[in-house]
């Protein structure tokens, strides 16, 4: 199989699966070996690509013209691949995950789950895989609408009202500003196509180059930059797999691998450098990023509070392009993979501590680590790994992106990151510290007694994913060097 193949199959195969998954709607046990199936046939397909890619081919594909000297078209560079490598691969753990929870649950209508949970991935690949920015913004809304009956998946009152904020605010930036940043771009450039160096360069005046980077960062709504952020925190009300999907392996990746793109190949960062276009950015993600860690410490409701911690550490990849240095963009890069890893660790414990005991608030939590040691030793992995401290990979983002501050000469931007490393281990690690070392209602401190896990569905994958967030701490170089290969304007990095 070429790679050529590869390409179009990693698109198209979570379609199909799509396809299969509403056949099998009547016989849950093939449909969910379907989408297991599925995710893992995704994942061999896009790893397909990666030994090309490292090689140095950048496989593509242009189906037709849509404007002149605009295609629907597709190339795999190494920031795409790197995306399309965690899309697909939390795909499988998320799915293995998803069976265990909306089993043990008992929740209704999980053909449609599973149906628009395949055309989500197919729509966040298309992202990392699109050639211009016409082809992204087409799958971008493509995600934002099979996302959608995901969010209001429950049914209730809150659960429309929680998909209706998601929906208005993710429909709306992306279409009152990034589209006319897309239509301003093409207007200045004749392309959209995303080029090494940025394609802006000598048709758009530097005075200029601020606002139309605004209208890039808030029309990327699933960036989540503050204050179109509340589209987030309102999505909680869908179930957990969702919550994981949209957290880790989708759609705010999709925002922040877009803001990334948008810096990198239609900018440039050496020209966001010469301009200063960035520098509101710069301060505006890090009032995120200390904000939503601030709002995070106040939220007793579990998902809540892990809600405002991922608009903050969100904030971390903005930044990380906003200081237009190659450091930042490196941690900014590093921050999507190990991000990725550590925040669905604590959404599958979330859950799983919901099915088992039916909890949902921080304050409920007291004694539960000594009857769900494994869930609640995942969640205090994923957490340091969300703060930044070794041996996770959380660690190496956080490195390069305070490298990246002094690369760019803004020390303050170095106190806001230490200071939300700072609010990170209060808001994240008191969940474990409460569960291990505090008693149980109506019972005195004790050792361990009779294990209450959730159904073994529920606790694996989170398990995985937090030994995950270890080795990529000792394997960092991996995603280093293919990061590495993405060009800038005076070469590689």
């Amino acid at each position: 199989m070429t790679d050529h193949i590869a390409l179009p199959l990693s698109i198209l195969i979570p379609l199909i699966i799509g396809l299969f998954v509403h056949m099998f709607g009547d016989r849950p046990n093939q449909r969910d070996a379907v989408s297991l199936i599925g995710g893992i046939v995704t994942f061999i397909m896009v790893g397909w690509l990666l030994p090309e890619v490292m090689a140095g081919a950048r496989p593509s594909a242009s189906l037709f013209e849509m404007l002149p000297n605009v295609s629907l078209a597709f190339r795999v560079e190494p920031l795409g691949l790197m995306f399309a490598l965690i899309a697909s691969g939390l795909w499988v753990l998320t799915t293995l995950y998803a069976i265990g929870y909306m089993r043990a649950n008992g929740e209704t209508d999980q053909t449609r789950f599973y149906l628009f949970f395949a055309i989500a991935i197919s729509s966040a690949i298309g992202i990392a895989f699109s050639a211009n920015l016409l082809t992204l913004f087409i799958f971008y809304e493509a995600l934002t609408l099979s996302t959608y009956p995901l969010v209001a998946h429950k049914g209730t009152d809150e659960a429309r009202k929680g998909a209706r904020t998601y929906l208005v605010i993710l429909l709306g930036t992306s279409i009152c500003f990034l589209l006319p940043a897309i239509i301003w771009t093409y207007g200045a450039t004749g392309t959209l196509d995303f080029e090494p160096g940025g394609i802006v360069r000598g048709h758009l005046p530097p005075a200029f180059a601020p606002l139309l980077l605004a209208l890039f960062a808030f029309g990327i709504g699933k960036a989540a930059l503050m204050p179109f952020h509340r589209w987030l925190p309102a999505a909680m009300v869908a179930p957990t797999p969702v919550s994981a999907l949209l957290h880790a392996v989708a759609v705010v990746k999709a925002g922040v691998f877009t803001m990334l793109k948008v810096g990198v190949y239609i900018f440039g960062t050496d020209y966001l450098a010469e301009t200063g276009a960035s520098v509101w950015l710069v301060w505006l993600a890090g009032f995120t990023i200390l904000a939503a860690s601030i709002i995070a410490m106040t939220k007793d409701d579990l998902k809540a509070r892990l809600a405002y911690s991922t608009v903050s550490q969100l904030s971390y990849v903005t930044l990380g392009m906003a200081l237009a240095v190659q450091s930042g963009v490196m941690g900014g890069a590093m921050q999507i993979a190990m991000h990725a890893l550590g925040k669905i660790t604590l959404f599958m414990c979330a859950g799983g501590i919901y099915v088992a005991t039916h909890k949902t608030k921080v304050s409920e939590l007291d004694g539960l680590g000594r009857r769900m040691p494994f869930t609640f030793a995942a969640f205090a992995i994923g957490a340091l790994s969300i703060i930044g401290i070794p041996p996770t990979g959380g660690a190496w983002s956080k490195f390069y992106l305070m490298l990246a501050t002094l690369d760019a000469h803004q020390q303050v931007l170095l106190i806001v990151l230490m200071a939300s490393s700072l609010l990170n281990v209060i808001y994240l690690l008191s969940i474990p510290a409460r569960a291990f070392f505090l008693p149980e209602a109506g019972t005195a401190l004790r050792g361990f007694g009779t294990l209450k896990e959730a159904p073994l569905l529920c606790v694996l994958p989170p398990c995985l994913t937090a030994i995950g967030t270890i080795v990529l701490f000792f394997h960092a170089d991996r995603i280093y060097w293919l990061i590495a290969l993405i060009p800038t304007a005076g070469g590689h990095f």
